[in-house]
């Protein structure tokens, strides 16, 4: 870790799993300070205490900040001295943002804005910003507010000068077990003796552990450029194929009840779109898609197109690496909650 030896990282809203995660891998290394910004005292206590109890000697390193990011002098603080930012707060849920789409707009896009600002005002060197599969061809509120949290920070990388913060994205899929996903539902339904209940059997997902979703970013901010959106590549699996294999690692024979596609679910995910495809940049175990640094001079559109549009494919859960039973339950022992 000496890149972030002596160095003071920023996460936002990092009480929630992906912080926790940061904290966990960072703490024993040589950094010097990690600040953890989040507007629930609750779960900043909780998680004081975890890593107290863990490791007293390097729980001093975390230091806690109250403040929503949709209050730009409520977060501001904590900018100040520090190097590096790692933007996790967010509204996630499908449910949530389709009934309340005013209050993602405001921290998914607004309150992403007010970290640039933070960032650009307090000298930061660098910062990942994290977005979701669901920004690609986005049908829900979520993934629509995630979508202009992409485009703005694109946007506002284009006008950064030497000096200035370089803004990186991230995009992943659905993390494993992190905080309101289907696998720790699903293992409270069949610890309280109930089906597991599941949309649609083929319906696919994208499956990816939290030391992966760290990984990303881990790698976004090594090579990551003015503008540039990472992704990692990932295997996915069906619905019906990850409540067969949490059955068999936790049997119950209450068994799987289907009850249909809710409120602004997608049949599948992308993690880009086919006309990211066409700049995007294969490294290997992850996609580098490099900003449309295009201006408004609109004239030669009209002149000039891009025929790779039409060869290029688009990367999602349907077409990606398709997991077995087995091979999803190897994935699921990875876990803390099957151990």
């Amino acid at each position: 870790m000496s890149i972030f030896e002596n160095k003071v990282l920023v996460i936002t809203g990092g009480t929630g799993s992906f912080g926790n995660a940061v904290a966990k891998r960072f703490l024993n290394t040589d950094i010097r300070e990690i600040r953890i910004v989040s507007r629930d005292e609750k779960k900043q206590d909780d998680m004081r205490h975890l890593f107290q109890q863990k490791d007293p000697s390097t729980a001093d390193k975390l230091k806690f900040y109250i403040g929503d990011v949709r209050e730009y002098r409520s977060i501001e603080g904590a900018f100040k001295g520090a190097d590096y930012v790692f933007h996790a707060a967010a509204l996630k849920q499908v449910p949530s943002c389709e009934f309340y789409p005013i209050e993602a707009v405001k921290t998914n896009v607004l309150g992403s804005d007010n970290v640039i600002t933070a960032c650009v005002e307090h000298h930061i060197k660098k910062a990942i910003f994290l977005s979701t599969d669901k920004a690609a061809y986005p049908i829900n509120a979520m993934g629509m507010t995630k979508a202009l949290m992409e485009k703005n920070v694109v946007a506002r990388s284009r006008q950064m000068q030497e000096g200035d913060p370089v803004l990186c994205l991230t995009r992943y899929g659905n993390v494993m077990a992190s905080r309101g996903s289907v696998i720790p539902l699903f293992c409270e339904q069949i610890e309280s003796g109930k089906p597991i209940t599941i949309t649609n059997p083929e319906m696919t997902r994208f499956m990816m552990t939290l030391e992966d979703a760290v990984d990303l970013v881990l790698f976004a901010f090594e090579h990551g450029e003015q503008g540039d959106l990472f992704v990692q590549k990932a295997p996915a699996a069906t619905i019906d194929t990850l409540a067969k294999a949490v059955l068999e690692l936790k049997p119950s024979s209450a068994g799987i009840n289907y009850i249909g596609t809710r409120h602004g679910e997608k049949l599948f995910e992308v993690l880009v779109t086919t006309e990211e495809m066409v700049r995007s940049e294969d490294l290997g175990g992850y996609f580098r898609i490099a900003a449309d640094n295009r201006d408004l001079n609109y004239d030669k559109y009209f002149t000039k197109g891009n025929n790779k549009v039409e060869q290029a494919t688009e990367y999602d859960s349907h077409n990606t690496e398709r997991l077995d039973v087995e091979g999803m339950k190897q994935l699921l022992l990875k876990l803390d909650l099957f151990q």
